[in-house]
């Protein structure tokens, strides 16, 4: 987790250095949601534009994530907003995104905004995954499978956004996008939809049949093999177990009791 700072907080070089690329400034907010970075602002411009930039000290131990959000970008338009432009300047690396003009993803029973998020996800999956060098879903989770063969359900050569947490979802008034892109990976087309289960549960107070039947439509869960599903439910558990043990708060727990809900009612399917 980062500590979070204000824009007014970087260094004047930095700031100096934005004000070259977006135009003199006249306000910030700062985004409170997000855990990746430090700096997170939407940034107002004497034109009326309105950007969002995002980043971390270049020495900061997770900073190749920003590095991993611009390599993935350009493979994402209409998924995720563009990435306008890239910074590395007196000890920081920025990134600069287009605003958008939208809401957290709802995800409780009847929120209109489901079918755009489903929507969304059917149409991630079709975006295979050219970009080198990410992390594997089967190497991310390969610590929590029961049976180390399992991993074998995880692989594939899709890119995959692995965290569907709603704050990471904005709905406008068009459609649904995916932002922080921290944790991309690659992966089986139908691994997003599964996480999308934890979240309806956790986030959305869904039961685990509904939560998967809205995970069913999105055509390529039809995909997703029973046993490759099972397999990653349980491994969700024990991956949050592991969270939840070390950092303890209401939020991580909520997360836990939901993927282990999942993961016992996948159990009693099979008994």
């Amino acid at each position: 987790m980062t500590t979070r700072i204000t824009f007014g907080d970087l260094p004047q070089a930095v700031r100096a250095a934005v004000e070259r690329r977006t135009g003199p400034i006249t306000r910030t907010e700062t985004v409170s949601s997000g855990f990746n970075s430090e700096i997170a602002a939407l940034v107002h411009t004497s034109t009326g534009d309105t950007c969002f930039i995002k980043g971390l000290p270049a020495d900061h131990k997770r900073v190749w994530t920003q590095q991993r959000e611009a390599d993935v970008n350009p493979f994402l338009s209409g998924i995720a907003p563009a990435l306008l432009w890239q910074l590395v300047d007196s000890g920081w690396v920025l990134l600069c995104f287009e605003s958008l003009n939208g809401h957290h993803a709802d995800y409780s029973p009847g929120s209109c905004d489901l079918p755009r998020v489903a929507n969304l996800l059917s149409r991630l999956a079709d975006v295979s995954c050219p970009v080198e060098g990410l992390k594997l879903v089967e190497e991310r989770l390969k610590a929590y499978v029961t049976d180390p063969g399992d991993v074998n359900y995880f692989s594939g050569a899709s890119l995959v956004h692995t965290d569907l947490n709603n704050e990471n979802v904005i709905v406008t008034d068009s459609r649904a996008y995916l932002v922080d892109w921290a944790w991309a990976s690659r992966g089986a087309a139908w691994l997003d939809a599964a996480y999308w289960v934890v979240w309806l549960i956790a986030a959305g107070g869904h039961d685990p049949r509904g939560a998967e039947l809205w995970a069913g439509s999105i055509p390529v869960w039809r995909t997703a093999p029973s046993p490759g599903v099972d397999a990653f439910s349980r491994a969700t558990a024990h991956l949050w177990e592991e969270i939840a043990g070390s950092d303890p708060d209401p939020w991580t727990a909520r997360n836990l009791a939901a993927a282990r809900t999942w993961a016992a009612y996948r159990q009693g399917l099979r008994d």
